[in-house]
């Protein structure tokens, strides 16, 4: 396998052109906190660091899209220090939903690539970028299915390079020392953690939310990788029983979609005893003073730990905007006095600088693969994770407990 980019870093391939990648939503600028996008101008900030190569490209599936980001990154993305925002795009014209492989072509092995598109085009982008030597950072979930992560998982380690989750919360400086602190408090009791959005998401959301993936898979996925990176060496989960509720989004959307999503899942300490968790999800909340409320309770053997993710006790009520609970430890889109972008100490941009950095040595050798099992949400580290999503949606769908089944190595194996 060459790799051409070796000794000056990776060139990049951003698959998906929403919000999370470039600011834009359907309806135009997105409303939230990630108006500047955050993938795109991370990226373009890291290639003016020198961390990638000169390449980066975004895939769509439609060209007409291509004149409304490269307007949008002009008139918006106005830091003075993060150099040129050029980029190639793909399709080249027309609509392709496979633009994706016309990509993958274009690039070498070794470099990298990140996946934030909706949650059933996840699998095949993901093996195809795989099978063409690329390393992958992928959106969570990263797939659907046990199985089908399994697969990604298989054929990351075959072809020797990163796949790798991102689920930025491990990086977030709180979240981090509480998963230290869970490390040591001996076996774990209870844990409940709540995230949501609101209704006005659901716009963003309409070609796919409750068709073809649901509000468990989009946001309980944050809490629950954390939870199983928490309880790494401690606890294995066991089962899970999901119930929702519903009335609201169907509304929204003129069809069945689940307001809120509850998995109830049972865990057992290596010890012989249980414990139990809570994750509730929801895309339906009222407009408040964040975008997204998020927090969890965890009780451990010998303490209690509490995080309230959302609210970092800075506060700002501006005319025409609102009052507002800032977090810029996630992203920092204000520039500092002399213009110049100042986010690349926040959670959400070290994520992308960190996957970047273990590409890079990886591909030159320095590093391998599973040297980051115990320090990154790889795909590995993380089939806990996918195992607990997909048993809650089948346990929603079958009405009753779904039971995950561990192999003789004490691998997740199977669900039933």
């Amino acid at each position: 396998m060459a790799y051409l980019n070796a000794t000056k870093g990776p060139n990049a391939i951003l698959f998906g052109t929403g919000e999370y990648t470039t600011g834009l939503t359907p309806s135009g600028q997105a409303k939230s906190d990630k108006s500047l996008g955050v993938v795109g101008l991370t990226f373009f900030d890291l290639r003016a660091r020198g961390k990638i190569g000169d390449r980066i490209a975004l895939v769509g599936t439609s060209a007409e899209k291509e004149s409304k980001i490269r307007d949008h990154f002009r008139d918006n993305l106005t830091f003075t220090n993060i150099g040129s925002k050029e980029f190639e795009f793909f399709p080249k014209s027309g609509k392709n939903p496979k633009a994706y492989e016309e990509a993958i072509k274009a690039f070498t092995p070794g470099d990298v690539c990140t996946v934030f598109t909706p949650d059933d085009t996840h699998f095949e982008i993901c093996k195809a970028a795989l099978q063409g030597g690329l390393h992958v950072l992928v959106t969570k979930p990263m797939v659907k299915t046990l199985a089908q992560h399994k697969e990604l998982v298989g054929i990351a380690k075959e072809k020797g390079v990163l796949l790798q989750i991102e689920v930025h919360k491990r990086f977030d400086p709180i979240y981090n020392d509480a998963r230290q602190r869970l490390q040591t408090l001996g076996n774990f009791g209870y844990f409940t953690s709540f995230m949501s959005q609101p209704k006005m998401q659901l716009e963003t959301f309409r070609d796919w939310a409750g068709i073809s993936s649901d509000i468990s898979y989009y946001l309980n996925s944050h809490h629950v990788d954390f939870h199983v990176w928490a309880m790494q060496g401690i606890a294995k989960p066991v089962s899970v029983y999901a119930t929702a509720s519903t009335g609201t989004a169907e509304k929204i959307l003129g069809r069945p979609c689940e307001d809120t999503i509850t998995l109830n899942v049972v865990w057992q300490n290596h010890s012989g005893s249980t414990g139990h968790a809570l994750y509730t999800s929801s895309w339906t909340a009222s407009k408040s003073d964040v975008h997204s409320q998020q927090r969890f309770f965890c009780q451990m053997e010998t303490a209690e730990v509490t995080v309230d993710q959302a609210h970092r006790g800075y506060y700002v009520a501006e005319d025409g905007v609102g009052f507002n609970s800032c977090n810029p430890l996630f992203i920092r889109n204000k520039p500092d006095s002399m213009g110049r972008y100042v986010g690349q100490g926040c959670y959400g941009y070290i994520t992308f600088e960190r996957f970047v950095e273990a590409a890079s040595a990886i591909t030159k050798g320095s590093a391998k693969p599973s040297d980051f099992d115990t320090e990154l949400p790889t795909g590995y580290s993380t089939l806990q994770v996918t195992a607990i999503l997909e048993a809650g949606r089948k346990s929603l769908d079958e009405n009753r407990v779904v039971t995950i089944i561990y192999d003789d190595q004490g691998e997740v194996d199977r669900l039933d």
